[in-house]
């Protein structure tokens, strides 16, 4: 099992809170609204669920889920 950051696109008011504690893992678009990476490497699983924590809006979540090879 791996694990892949999930945003709710509802929930998400574009703060960037993400993009700025997990930068490898999120980008943003041009009106702030988090673009996320497939797979989180297992280095930046403690990065990751900071940021959900982090979210004001609690818009970011990790989710488990079996890989394609």
């Amino acid at each position: 099992m791996a694990l892949r950051l999930r945003v709710d696109p509802i929930a998400c008011d574009g703060y960037g809170h993400c993009a700025e504690i997990a930068g490898e893992l999120v980008t943003l678009d041009e009106w702030g609204y988090p673009i996320i990476s497939d797979e989180v490497p297992r280095r930046l699983v403690e990065i990751a669920e900071l940021a959900v924590r982090q979210c004001p809006r609690k818009a970011l979540f990790l989710e488990k889920f079996e890989p394609r090879r």
